[in-house]
């Protein structure tokens, strides 16, 4: 197979955008050398032409070269099986070989008014596809649990096989649409603050009917052999809400404006894991770029139209494109980061804890060794170079006994400052001190362990990048669903 070689994977994935249509089958092997430490280790980092998505695999190899991609196109479309169900967009088949997952086949089809109002659109199959893929790359890198695996063509994804829950989550953040007309009084563009939560039951000949929380509980929807209780509930709900918050935040970060969308929940048939599952695409969501509805670039396009045109059809499909093109700038390079400042080199240990927490959050770290009491100016010109680095910067003090790293620091810059001091048990109550009783005019705050300095450093960074801010959100909404999991076990016992 022939290879194309490029110096950087930005190259590799600027090439790819102009080389692949969006009808595009072929996928591809991305071959990334590094060199390692070990001077035995080739990076292999797999990818797909669609969705840029890296994935890294390690083997042993004995060539090493400094940076290389080579890219090796190879059709790696899996073969699909039974058809389990087809609806108005998109069929759901059997992964042939591939235990527990499925087979998503998008359509080149647009509905509205439960597929009362329906067309053919050539291209929005591949164009939904594409982004599926990102919005689903994005919930996963942030950390949210979902069914989807990876896109396998230009119309088809692979996901993990789930018994649906027969139920849209609606998350709404501005009053629009079909809410005014069920709540008559409430003004358009009244702010829901938190988001508005709401539910509908999945029924096109009653035309999907709302149900309160009270009716879901009282339902015993039978989903696969899981029945959908308090604690099934409880779960989708919270989730809703994050992935609404997340994706509301990237939107933002591209002057775009979310008002509301629906998203959809699987059990699991093997792990009877709730999942964020079906596809996520503009017929999910209203966007108002700029917060303007005027420049509306979803389905409510569609909608609208009293009379459907070719030329029509093909504004809603350049509205679509859009919005997936948008979707490349969802995971921006960093643009902050912490630098963890030890006085002495046996606090690397801590340190480099505290760089693993970070580095879980999307935060990148460095690590710098240098005392304010032997080596102050060094200490002040280490300072003077972050500062002038035009970028967020969060300085975490890592030193013992007598703290003056923390302190020192604070006083001479205007970025934030943790003291994470590696203080041991028997000395806590006596070296604690010098991090928290403070000279006037010092706002350093102390956090004893590695991990809550890492999250403080992440928090402060997170009000300017939203992929930290998801990745944070996320975090909080797997702990408060690991206790609810927790709390079932310990009743059930």
């Amino acid at each position: 197979m022939a290879l194309t070689s490029y110096n950087s994977v930005e190259e590799y994935r600027l090439a790819c955008r102009k080389r692949f249509a969006e009808d595009a089958v072929l996928h591809e092997r991305v071959i990334y050398y590094q060199q390692t430490k070990q001077h035995d280790i080739q990076h292999y980092i797999a990818t797909c032409s669609q969705c840029q998505r890296f994935t890294p695999l390690k083997i042993q190899a004995p060539e090493m070269c400094p940076i290389k991609v080579e890219v090796d196109l190879i059709d790696t479309e899996p073969q699909t099986g039974e058809k389990l169900v087809e609806g108005k967009t998109k069929e759901v088949y059997t992964a042939t070989g591939e235990a527990g997952l499925v087979v998503v086949v998008n359509k080149d089809r647009i509905t509205a008014g439960d597929g009362v109002k329906a067309h053919n659109l050539e291209g929005k199959a591949a164009i939904s596809n594409a982004t599926n893929t990102k919005v689903f790359t994005f919930l996963q890198e942030s950390g949210i649990k979902t069914s989807w695996v990876k896109q396998t063509g230009s119309k088809t994804y692979l996901a993990r096989r789930c018994d649906m829950v027969p139920l849209e989550w609606v998350t709404r953040r501005v009053a629009t649409g079909s809410f005014l007309r069920r709540h008559t009084g409430v003004p358009e563009g009244y702010r829901f603050t938190p988001p508005k939560l709401e539910t509908f039951f999945k029924d096109d000949a009653n035309h999907d009917p709302q149900w309160s929380e009270e009716q879901v509980l009282s339902a015993g929807l039978e989903v696969g052999d899981v029945v959908v209780g308090r604690l099934e509930y409880d779960i989708m709900a919270r989730t809703t809400l994050t992935v609404f918050e997340v994706l509301e935040r990237a939107w933002a970060s591209l002057d775009c404006a979310l008002i509301d969308m629906k998203i959809e929940f699987g059990i699991d048939v093997e792990t009877k894991e709730v999942l964020v599952s079906d596809t996520i695409d503009s017929d999910s969501w209203r966007l108002w770029p700029s917060g303007d509805k005027r420049l509306m670039k979803d389905k409510q396009v569609y909608r609208n139209l009293e009379t459907v045109t070719q030329e029509s059809l093909n504004q809603v499909k350049r509205n679509f494109q859009w919005v997936a093109d948008k979707l490349d700038y969802f995971i921006p390079k960093p643009q902050g980061q912490v630098v963890v400042l030890m006085g002495s080199p046996s606090d690397a240990p801590h340190c480099e804890k505290i760089r693993d927490h970070c580095t879980k959050l999307g935060v990148p770290c460095q690590l710098r060794v240098t005392s304010a009491h032997k080596g102050t100016e060094e200490t002040l010109a280490i300072i003077a170079q972050y500062e002038g680095s035009g970028l967020p910067v969060v300085f975490i003090a890592v030193a013992g006994r007598s703290n003056g790293l923390g302190p020192v620091t604070c006083a001479n810059t205007c970025c934030p400052v943790i003291n994470c001091p590696p203080l041991k048990p028997e000395d806590v109550s006596r070296d604690v001190w010098s991090s928290l009783s403070l000279p006037s005019g010092m706002g350093c705050g102390t956090v004893l362990y590695p991990e809550g300095a890492a999250q403080s450093a992440a928090s402060f960074l997170a009000l300017g990048d939203h992929v930290i801010w998801s990745k944070l959100r996320a975090k909080q909404l797997n702990l408060w669903v690991s206790l609810k999991l927790a709390d079932k076990k310990m009743n059930a016992n």
